[in-house]
């Protein structure tokens, strides 16, 4: 990996409880997880192996369309403290990049925060459903990529929410919109054996069994038709706690045009499929993905 800034390492401050939380030898920061669920343990092998989890870092979400999106969303990091809740080998940060006062990557991926840590992550071993952070510190969170890996979506946005200060900035992003992915019948066939069709078709989007045994159960929430993130969660979540927030249902090919309304254009074979499912590809409903932009609210508001 190429050279990165190094930023302030001691989090002691933001820790809940210091003495429970070790520095260990490789200068990772340690807390107590409790049960090591079947889609932690698949993140926590995918995203520290060898081959994938580097390869992850320099192929996926590392190109000037997701630095585009990333940065119009949440501004300069210059001078803030930033916590990056699933932050795997440390994509966001090597892609959006800035001067952060503190940046603090929380994964369950050990090896993959190894990775993270060379980036200029401070790295944190810790269960985003149950963040040994204090409330109200943290100036941006961020979780790109990361709601739908794990097994409670809505504890995983509260917890973000938990530990921003007011006026704190909250950033999700590349979570599968359910309405999206409702494939029915034929459609939902094809996509349940579309690496057995890729491979009849030598297309590039095969993958190797090995690789799917290990890559499809970290995808807690995005396995099986009709399921995934939709706008409902992040109203449970966030209204309650007084949120200004934005949400924006895109495709993966735009960059900062999104947050002026625009949701892209999904893949031909995506649109197949959502045709066959009855699914219309231009509405809201038809987007890949959701985008959420939220700011706490301020003290006395």
């Amino acid at each position: 990996m190429q050279n990165y800034l190094q930023l302030t390492s001691d989090i002691s401050p933001y820790l809940i409880d210091s003495t429970a939380v070790k520095l260990d030898e490789h200068g990772i920061f340690t807390s107590h997880i409790g049960e090591m669920t079947v889609a932690m343990k698949a993140n926590s092998e995918f995203f520290g192996h060898p081959v994938w989890g580097p390869e992850y870092f320099e192929e996926s979400h590392r190109n000037e369309t997701f630095r585009s999106r990333w940065q119009a969303a949440v501004g300069s990091l210059d001078g803030k403290i930033v916590v990056d809740i699933g932050c795997g080998p440390g994509n966001f940060y090597a892609t959006v990049g800035g001067s952060p006062q503190v940046l603090i990557g929380v994964d369950v991926s050990y090896e993959g925060l190894k990775m993270a840590k060379q980036v200029g992550y401070t790295p944190l071993w810790a269960d985003a459903q149950d963040l040994p952070l204090v409330n109200g510190f943290a100036d941006v969170a961020i979780a790109t990529a990361t709601i739908h890996h794990c097994d409670d979506m809505a504890k995983v946005l509260s917890e973000a929410a938990r530990i921003l200060r007011p006026g704190g900035l909250l950033m999700t992003d590349l979570d599968p919109q359910v309405t999206a992915m409702h494939f029915k019948g034929l459609a939902a066939f094809m996509r349940k054996h579309r690496f057995k069709l890729y491979w009849l078709t030598r297309s590039p989007h095969y993958l190797s069994m090995e690789y799917r045994k290990l890559r499809i159960p970290c995808e807690a929430h995005n396995k099986i038709p009709g399921d995934g993130i939709t706008p409902a969660l992040y109203h449970q979540v966030l209204d309650p706690l007084g949120f200004e927030f934005k949400l924006y249902p895109h495709n993966h090919d735009l960059g900062a045009e999104v947050l002026e309304g625009n949701m892209g254009t999904l893949p031909s074979r995506l649109r197949m499929l959502q045709k066959m499912s009855g699914i219309d590809s231009d509405s809201p409903e038809g987007a890949q993905s959701i985008m959420c932009i939220a700011r706490k609210p301020s003290v006395g508001t």
